[in-house]
């Protein structure tokens, strides 16, 4: 009987097949595995897409963050360090000159200590005060539409408008100074937008007004995931209204109260047109209630004493502020979640 062996397979070279056959497939694998896009074993439509296609979808907005948002700063950066003017003009280096004189300048330290103060202020009551009114509003109850509409409608207007509004409010003669007096409250009028320390509150009052309807909304997002069974239990257990809120609602949304203070300190070290409305293009008597914007558009922008360059100095100062702010509050949600 015949048996049959198994015979080894031929080689390419064997069979006549040249022997770099294989060596295309093989470098399309390793270039596929070196370039951006699918990996080798990906299928379907990935399979034959390009590798630059998704950074063609990506370039508007890569080409507007670089347009707006880098070259200015990279320009503000570079003109601190010059003495340009506001109208053009040929600009020399000057070195460290700019905050050299920053760090000496008086004004500038009261602006800086004005922003901070804002911050101080405005920052725990914009996170504590909207998160209320979220709980007092969350409730399915006949007519609450009317109430969080009503809140809300001042983030829709225009700032102007809202300063305008609370100028004719504040004013000497102005209807809270009128209540006030017809009531028989005071005797004089209250120098709400001529004494420095009135109008710096009644320009936080003005923030906090505008932005309670604004963060609302995050909170009444955030309530939404906060299990109902926590507080069914806490009820159970003998907790009160106040207990839940604070061992129940306040963990619940914490993440959320970390964002709101953190966009809500920005904003305030950014403040200028509650400033502008309620203190006047001066910002106050004498300057007194100016903030680190509104210096640095007296400093840098005036057409005719302006210094760009002093001006770009203070906004690279108020851009570090702003980004120790930024960093210290993403400290503490690193540490919350730990």
């Amino acid at each position: 009987m015949t048996t049959l062996s198994s015979a080894p397979v031929p080689a390419a070279s064997d069979t006549g097949a040249p022997a770099t056959a294989g060596r295309p497939a093989r470098w399309r694998g390793r270039l596929r595995s070196v370039l951006p896009g699918p990996s080798a074993d990906a299928g379907g439509a990935a399979l034959y897409r390009r590798w630059w296609l998704p950074w063609l979808w990506m370039s508007p907005a890569i080409v507007g963050v670089t347009v707006f948002g880098v070259y200015p700063f990279l320009n503000t950066l570079l003109l601190s360090f010059t003495d340009a003017k506001p109208l053009g003009g040929a600009a020399s280096f000057v070195g460290l000159d700019n905050y050299t004189r920053m760090f000496g300048d008086s004004d500038f330290w009261l602006a800086t200590r004005n922003s901070l103060l804002y911050a101080l202020i405005v920052v725990p009551l914009m996170v504590l005060l909207p998160l209320l009114l979220a709980v007092l509003v969350e409730k399915n109850l006949p007519g609450i539409g009317f109430f969080r509409s009503a809140f809300y409608t001042p983030v829709l207007a225009s700032s102007v408008v809202v300063g305008l509004s609370w100028q004719w409010l504040l004013a000497d003669q102005g209807l809270v100074n009128t209540w006030l007096e017809k009531a028989h409250l005071i005797r004089s009028a209250i120098p709400f937008l001529s004494d420095s320390w009135l109008i710096l509150l009644s320009a936080m009052g003005l923030t906090l007004w505008k932005g309670l309807g604004w963060y609302m909304i995050f909170y009444l997002a955030a309530l939404g995931n906060v299990p109902k069974e926590l507080h069914e239990a806490a009820a159970v257990d003998g907790a009160g209204a106040v207990r839940r809120f604070w061992h129940v609602t306040v963990p619940g949304v914490r993440t959320s109260m970390m964002l709101v203070g953190t966009l809500t300190g920005i904003g305030s070290l950014r403040v200028f047109t509650e400033i502008y409305m309620l203190g006047g293009s001066t910002g106050g008597p004498g300057g007194a209630d100016r903030t680190l914007p509104f210096y640095i558009r007296d400093v840098g922008l005036d057409p005719l004493t302006g210094n760009v360059g002093y001006g770009s100095a203070v906004s690279v100062a108020l851009f570090a502020l702003t980004l120790g702010l930024t960093l210290f509050a993403q400290r503490l949600t690193k540490e919350d979640e730990g």
